[in-house]
């Protein structure tokens, strides 16, 4: 890793602001968006470009704003990598965003959000707090293969449960789907009942499948390859040089996603799961525990 001083921390406008505190990632996932050309990475991926000045950049802004808002991140890069366990940048953000009275929405695939449960659970209090959690594959085995430097599937929904125990709504994000690998009904169900069972606030998917770019595509053909002979052949046969890649069984496998969640009333539509993220009421009521 290497340390910069950042020039700024929020992007966005109009109430809705996310932040980085790392660039780059270190879990290794196989179809990570973020190794796209677009993003202009000037050094390799795994070398994470840590903002070492974030909390105090963080402070200054959060001091001048009049309107509280939600501060959200990990969105391109988790803020609970492996450096975390040592620099605790994403720690003192939080600290901040409590500081001030702002409302947080934390997306991860990491356990190590649970060192901070019991700032999350202050935030969730005084403002209103979301973890995000990513879940592909209910198998952890593959799930080791993936997403090989993070913690499993089954851990993940063990965070989940703990944030629920506290109050602290969940929403959950079951994509990317993978075509002929992890777009079976058995997983997309095992998950979607785990998700039930927890107690989650929402589900984001985007049609059951995957996007590749130039820069990720190149990454994740050279892993199928390794982990799935013949596979990436399979795969530049039926979509070519496409971008947007549905699974063949997209819509089988949305109408028992759709049905699970209107079923147990869970929020599905990816813009009102969005909207909820976004928005921190004037006078925000912690979701029950019971």
């Amino acid at each position: 890793m290497h340390f910069v001083d950042a020039k700024g921390i929020l992007t966005g406008a109009g109430g809705r602001y996310g932040m980085n505190v790392y660039r780059g990632c270190t879990h290794g996932c196989i179809y990570c968006d973020s190794r796209s050309r677009c993003y202009q990475f000037t050094h390799p991926f795994e070398d994470i470009e840590v903002k070492q000045n974030a909390p105090e950049l963080l402070e200054k802004a959060l001091r001048s704003k009049r309107k509280k808002c939600m501060i959200g991140t990990g969105s391109m890069s988790d803020p609970y990598m492996h450096c975390e366990e040592q620099l605790r940048l994403t720690r003192k953000c939080l600290e901040v965003i409590l500081k001030y009275g702002f409302g947080a929405a934390v997306q991860t695939k990491s356990d190590r959000i649970l060192q901070d449960i019991d700032l999350l659970d202050e935030i969730n209090r005084s403002a209103k707090c979301v973890v995000q959690m990513t879940l592909t594959t209910y198998d952890d085995d593959l799930c080791g293969i993936l997403e090989p430097n993070v913690c499993s599937t089954k851990r993940r929904i063990e965070v989940l449960e703990q944030m629920q125990e506290r109050g602290i709504p969940t929403v959950v994000w079951i994509t990317p789907i993978l075509p002929f690998i992890n777009d079976t009904p058995e997983n997309i169900t095992s998950i979607l009942k785990e998700c039930v069972r927890v107690g989650v606030k929402g589900i984001i998917d985007f049609g059951m499948g995957l996007t590749l770019r130039d820069g990720d595509r190149e990454y994740y053909y050279a892993a199928l390859d390794k982990h799935f002979p013949g596979m990436k052949e399979r795969y530049i046969q039926r979509y070519g040089n496409a971008y947007e890649l549905p699974s063949p069984r997209a819509k089988e496998l949305m109408a028992v996603f759709q049905r699970t969640c209107k079923e147990n009333g869970i929020m599905s539509d990816p813009e009102t799961c969005f909207r909820y993220l976004g928005e921190l009421p004037e006078k925000y009521v912690q979701m029950s525990l019971f």
